[in-house]
C-alpha cells in the first residue's frame, strides 16, 4: 500500500481482432472512459477519477497502433511502473481438437511514426511473451520504460505498436486468430470487465510509501524474533572462578556454552522440536496456563580432563554431556 499515490487505468482500444487473415479491426471512433483506481493494488491519495482518450490509428494485418493521451496525468507524479493489460480470451478450435497454438506477443514502443517517405515506424521492443489459446487470461506486459519516457523525460508519445506473430506458420495458421476484443454479441458490462487497459502505478511525493515502512518493521520483527528465538549462547568456564582448580590439574577451563530464547508458535524446523513440545506449544497459544516449551540442549559432547584423585595421583578421565552442540525446544 502506498500513501500519496495514484494509479492510473487507461482504457486501450475497446475491440481488436489480432490475426493474420482478419487483420486487426479496431472499433472506429473516439470514446472517453472514467475508470476507478479501485480496481488496483495501490491505496489513492484522494478520489481521483482519470479519464483518457483512445484515438485509433492505422491497421495492419498483424500489428496494431495503440495510442494513449496521457496529459492528464499531473506534472508532480512520478510514474513508478506500467502495464499493458490485455484479455485473450480460448479459441474454440483449440477445445474441439484438443490442441494448443501458439502465438507470440510483441510490444513496441514507437519512437518515431512513419511519414511518407517512410512505411514503417521506427519501434523499440519492451515486451515479448509467447502464449497459448488452450486458457483464457490478462496477459500483463511491461512497459515502465516507454511510459517514463513519455511522463517523467517529456519525450513524444507515439503510442505502442502490438504485434502478433504465428511461429507455427503452417497452413490454415490464418483462421486461428488471437482475439483480444469484444466479440460481436458481448454486452457492454461484459466487456468493460475485459478491455484492453494501461496501468499506471506513480507517487505524487505528498505521503510516505507505506509498503516500504510495512517492509522494514516486517524485517525488523523478523530479526528481533530470530535474535530472541532458542539457540545456543557462548558461556567459558574458568574452573578457578568456580573453586575447581584445586583438584583439575588441566584444562583450566573450557568452553560449555549454554542454551536460551524463546519457543514461539509457531515452532521453526531449525529449533529440533518433539512433537510433545510442538503440541505444548499450540495448546500454550490458546491457553496461557500452559507453559511453552523450554530452550534446553538438545546434544552434549564430552571433554577430557586431568584430575587428582583421592590419592593425589593425576588421572585422565572423559566426562560426558559436558559441551552445548545444540539447543532446541523441548
Amino acid at each position: 500500500m502506498v500513501a500519496g499515490t495514484r494509479c492510473l487505468l487507461a482504457l486501450l482500444l475497446p475491440q481488436v481482432l489480432l490475426g493474420v487473415a482478419a487483420g486487426l479491426i479496431p472499433e472506429l471512433g473516439r470514446r472517453k472512459f472514467a475508470v476507478s483506481a479501485g480496481r488496483s493494488s495501490s491505496q489513492p491519495s484522494d478520489d481521483v477519477l482519470k479519464s483518457l482518450e483512445e484515438l485509433p490509428e492505422m491497421s495492419g494485418k498483424t500489428t496494431r497502433r495503440f495510442f494513449f493521451n496521457l496529459t492528464s496525468i499531473p506534472t508532480e507524479e512520478f510514474i513508478t511502473s506500467a502495464e499493458l493489460q490485455v484479455f485473450r480470451e480460448q479459441m474454440q478450435e483449440t477445445l474441439e481438437n484438443n490442441s494448443s497454438f501458439h502465438h507470440r506477443i510483441n510490444i513496441y514502443e514507437i519512437i518515431k511514426p512513419a511519414t511518407a517517405n517512410s512505411e514503417f515506424p521506427v519501434t523499440r521492443l519492451l515486451d515479448t511473451r509467447l502464449v497459448t489459446q488452450n486458457a483464457s487470461r490478462w496477459e500483463s506486459f511491461d512497459v515502465t520504460p516507454a511510459v517514463m519516457r513519455w511522463t517523467a523525460q517529456g519525450l513524444a508519445n507515439h503510442g505502442f505498436v502490438v504485434e502478433v506473430a504465428h511461429p507455427e506458420d503452417s497452413h490454415g495458421v490464418s483462421k486461428r486468430h488471437v482475439r483480444i476484443s469484444r466479440s460481436l454479441h458481448q454486452d457492454e458490462h461484459s466487456w468493460s470487465q475485459r478491455r484492453p487497459l494501461l496501468v499506471t502505478f506513480g507517487h505524487d511525493g505528498k505521503g510516505h510509501p507505506l509498503h516500504k515502512r510495512e517492509k522494514r518493521q516486517a524485517k525488523h520483527k523478523q530479526r528481533k524474533r530470530l535474535k530472541s528465538s532458542c539457540k545456543r549462547h557462548p558461556l567459558y568456564v574458568d574452573f578457578s572462578d568456580v573453586g575447581w582448580n584445586d583438584w583439575i590439574v588441566a584444562p583450566p577451563g573450557y568452553h560449555a556454552f549454554y542454551c536460551h530464547g524463546e519457543c514461539p508458535f509457531p515452532l521453526a524446523d531449525h529449533l529440533n522440536s518433539t512433537n510433545h513440545a510442538i503440541v505444548q506449544t499450540l495448546v500454550n497459544s490458546v491457553n496461557s496456563k500452559i507453559p511453552k516449551a523450554c530452550c534446553v540442549p538438545t546434544e552434549l559432547s564430552a571433554i577430557s580432563m586431568l584430575y587428582l584423585d583421592e590419592n593425589e595421583k593425576v588421572v585422565l578421565k572423559n566426562y560426558q554431556d559436558m559441551v552445548v552442540e545444540g539447543c532446541g525446544c523441548r
